[in-house]
């Protein structure tokens, strides 16, 4: 996927206040309108001029774009970042103007480019998919994504986070602001869940109560365990003769480490399931542990007597059912 410049799209410099964006959008609109211009290639120009304004029109995309960083070009091979959106509330959602020509493009990006989807389409990864509600004359929700290790989402505890709310000043720049929370994370959060803070989103400027902040959990890769819902996988290497003839081996747990019986007879692969050793819930997830039959390298003489042995005297063929 490509990069995209949207400042660059616009002619516009990344301090462009609110105002300065908005002339500029309609004046290329205007040249490169696909039912009057005559510029060649107009509807595609068009096209990407509708996105980077979708884009740099809305403080909360604008803020998270920014974040990016200026030093990308436009057409480099690009990657969202695996914390992108991480650090910022936004209202979610976000209703498109007038000027967005919904007509041609729904509010959540459809008809744009790969790049617009990956951080602003749909999808949990994108606080921009949720839809921002309101209470009546109080304030509306925010959202935030959460990141937290896997250690984190079993044993739970409490975190203090520095949010930046984007909002436009009264002389149109951008600006970060911080709102800080405190979060008690519950032993057992799964990815993806939401946990809520009351009163912690938008205030009312009328006098009514503040929206909620919803927090979105996301945990983060761990180098030993796949995440499933509850349930965790640990792929477990043994010895030859620990599959073939059964053993008893510690295996790590994330909340500590087991005895582990291996069944005589195990191949590579197979699965075994520690009961309850997942992520605490009602019910607790399960731990599962696939097997892998590590082989010892052949770097002595010994070592390679041994081998030479088992080939000689062990009537095996592992290719016997091809």
């Amino acid at each position: 996927m490509e990069y995209r410049d949207y400042y660059q799209a616009l002619g516009v410099a990344r301090t462009a206040t609110a105002e300065e964006i908005k002339k500029a959008y309609r004046k290329l609109a205007r040249k490169y309108h696909p039912d009057v211009s005559k510029e060649p290639n107009a509807e595609e120009k068009f096209k990407d001029l509708q996105e980077a304004y979708e884009v740099l029109k809305d403080p909360e995309k604008r803020a998270a774009y920014d974040q990016l960083g200026a030093e990308w070009k436009q057409g480099e091979q690009f990657r969202p970042p695996p914390d992108w959106g991480s650090g910022f509330e936004y209202r979610g959602g976000g209703a498109a103007g007038p000027e967005s020509h919904q007509f041609e493009f729904g509010g959540d990006g459809a008809g744009f480019s790969d790049f617009f989807s990956s951080l602003f389409g749909g999808g949990s990864a994108s606080p921009f998919a949720r839809e921002a509600r309101g209470r009546g004359r109080g304030g509306r929700d925010h959202h935030a994504r959460l990141d937290i290790d896997l250690e984190e989402a079993f044993q739970g505890g409490t975190r203090t986070l520095e949010l930046k709310r984007p909002r436009v000043t009264a002389d149109g720049h951008l600006e970060l602001a911080t709102h800080t929370v405190r979060v008690a994370i519950p032993a057992g959060v799964t990815d993806g869940q939401l946990i809520r803070l009351s009163g912690q989103g938008e205030p009312s400027g009328s006098g009514g109560a503040a929206g909620d902040l919803y927090l979105e959990v996301h945990v983060r890769p761990h180098r030993l365990y796949h995440l499933a819902g509850r349930d965790v996988t640990l792929t477990l290497p043994v010895a030859p003769w620990e599959a073939a003839l059964g053993a008893t081996v510690t295996a790590p747990t994330l909340g500590g480490p087991v005895e582990l019986r291996i069944p005589a007879g195990s191949q590579a692969d197979s699965k075994l399931r520690l009961r309850g050793r997942g992520l605490p819930g009602q019910p607790a997830g399960d731990q599962y542990v696939v097997l892998k039959v590590v082989l010892p390298p052949a770097t002595t003489a010994q070592a390679r007597e041994l081998y030479e042995r088992m080939r000689s005297e062990l009537a095996f063929d592992p290719r016997a059912g091809l």
